[in-house]
C-alpha cells in the first residue's frame, strides 16, 4: 500500500485531544506514529469509566498508533529518548510551555541530537506574549478568543460551542504546520520548531462577527441561531418532526424558498427585495419561512430543498450523523471491531488524496502494548535490559 507519509515516524507526546488529532492525521496518512506516555498513560485515559478498557474519543483520536511508555523523569528515560530522536522526523507535545525545557528535553537540546528534526508544540497562547503560561482548555480559549462573548441568545449569558472547538482547530493547524516545516526540510535539510497556540488558531472563526465590528462599530451581540440581522432567512425553523437549518446566501436562494413555499407572489414585495431589506425585516421573513417549514417533516423539507436548490440541512443527533449513509458511503466512518469498545464507528481521515490509499483502521493501542516491538526491536534492546527498565520505573 502506498501512504504518502510512510517514510516519516513521529514521537508524539500529545495528549486530551490537541495533540493527539494532529498525530492521528499523520498516522492515517501512514507515518509511523509512535505514541509515548507516562507509566499508566495520558490523561484521556483517565476518563475511561470504571470497568471499561477505552474510551471512544480515545479510540479516535490514536487510531493507527503505537505506545509505548517512559518515564522522562528518569535520567535512563530522557537516554532513550535521545535514541529514539536520532530515528525520527519529528516530535509533537502539547503540554504547558516550558514543560519539556524543564525535563531537560525541550526543543533547544533535541536540535543538537537530530538537526533535521521537526519539533512542534502545540499550546493554548503561545510559547511567548504575556499571556503564555496562562493555564488553557478547550472552554478558557473560547472564553479568550472571542467565541463565547457571540455565541448564545441576547437574554442570556455566553455559551461555549457545543464542541471542542479550540482544541480541534489547534490540532489541524498543528498537522498543517508539521507538514509546512517537512516541506521545507526536503529543500533546506534542516529541521524547525513549530508551534501554533489555540487563542490564535480559532481568530479567523471571528471573521462574521470582525465584518460586523468593523462596519458598525458595535461589539456583536449574541444573536442566537439568526446572523446578527446580516442574513435572512437564516436560523433554525420548526418541522413535524424536529428542525431544520436554513442558510440563504444569494437572493436567489430566497426566491427558491418562496417557490417551495408557495409565494412567488412576494418575490417583488419591496420588503424582501435585498438581503438589507429582509434583514430590516426579520421577523416577518422569519412567519413566512416558519409558515412553510412547519407543515413539513424532516424528510419532505429535504426533499424540498433539493428540488428547489435551497440550502437546508436537518438538525440531527450524533447518534443519527455516527449513522450518516453519505459519510459512510465516501469512507469517512467505518464499522470497525475494536478490542475494548466492540462493534463501534470509527473515522477514518477528512483528508481525500485522490489516487492515493488511506491506512486501514487499527486499533488504539493500550498502555506500553508496543515497549517490545519499540525497545526491543526499534532499538535493539534485549529482552534482560527492558525487564530492568520495567522493574526500575523507566517504561
Amino acid at each position: 500500500m502506498t501512504l504518502p507519509l510512510s517514510d516519516v515516524t513521529v514521537l508524539d507526546f500529545g495528549q486530551i485531544f490537541q495533540g493527539s488529532y494532529a498525530t492521528v492525521l499523520m498516522a492515517k496518512g501512514g507515518a509511523n506514529v509512535i505514541k509515548i506516555e507516562p507509566p499508566g498513560g495520558e490523561p484521556l485515559r483517565k476518563r475511561t469509566p470504571p470497568g471499561k478498557l477505552s474510551t471512544i474519543s480515545f479510540a479516535m483520536l490514536n487510531a493507527n498508533k503505537r505506545a509505548i511508555t517512559l518515564n522522562l523523569k528518569t535520567d535512563r528515560g530522557k537516554a532513550l529518548l535521545f535514541e529514539m530522536v536520532k530515528r525520527a522526523d519529528v516530535v509533537l507535545e502539547n503540554f504547558g510551555p516550558g514543560a519539556m525545557d524543564r525535563l531537560g528535553v525541550g526543543w533547544e537540546v533535541l536540535r543538537k541530537i537530530n538537526p533535521r528534526l521537526i519539533y512542534a508544540s502545540g499550546t493554548g497562547y503561545g510559547l511567548s506574549g504575556p499571556s503564555r503560561d496562562n493555564l488553557a482548555m478547550d472552554l478558557t480559549v473560547q472564553a479568550a478568543s472571542g467565541i463565547m462573548s457571540v455565541t448564545g441568545f441576547p437574554d442570556g449569558p455566553p455559551v461555549r460551542a457545543g464542541v471542542t472547538v479550540a482544541d480541534f482547530m489547534g490540532g489541524t493547524h498543528l498537522y498543517a504546520g508539521i507538514l509546512t516545516a517537512l516541506y521545507e526540510r526536503d529543500r533546506s535539510g534542516e529541521g524547525r520548531l513549530v508551534e501554533i497556540a489555540m487563542q490564535e488558531a480559532v481568530y479567523y472563526t471571528l471573521a462574521g462577527s470582525l465584518e460586523q465590528y468593523n462596519r458598525t462599530g458595535r461589539v456583536p451581540p449574541r444573536s442566537g441561531n439568526g446572523a446578527g440581522g446580516s442574513i435572512a432567512p437564516y436560523g433554525v425553523f420548526p418541522v413535524k418532526d424536529g428542525f431544520i437549518a436554513i442558510h440563504t446566501g444569494t437572493e436567489g436562494h430566497w426566491h427558491n424558498i418562496l417557490d417551495a413555499a408557495g409565494r412567488a407572489d412576494l418575490k417583488d414585495e419591496a420588503r424582501f427585495r435585498t438581503m438589507h431589506d429582509r434583514s430590516a425585516n426579520l421577523a416577518e421573513v422569519n412567519e413566512i419561512v416558519t409558515a412553510w417549514t412547519s407543515g413539513l417533516t424532516k424528510a419532505e423539507a429535504i426533499a424540498q430543498a433539493q428540488k428547489h436548490r435551497i440550502p437546508l440541512a436537518p438538525v440531527r443527533d450524533v447518534a443519527e450523523v455516527m449513522r450518516d449513509e453519505h459519510m459512510h458511503e465516501r469512507g469517512a466512518l467505518e464499522w470497525f471491531d475494536h478490542p475494548d469498545l466492540g462493534r463501534v464507528v470509527m473515522p477514518t481521515t477528512p483528508l481525500r488524496l485522490h489516487g492515493l490509499d488511506v491506512a486501514p483502521m487499527a486499533a488504539s493501542p493500550r498502555v506500553g502494548q508496543h515497549n517490545d516491538d519499540i525497545y526491543g526491536g526499534w532499538l535493539g534492546l534485549s529482552a534482560a535490559e527492558l525487564e530492568i527498565l520495567r522493574n526500575d520505573g523507566v517504561i
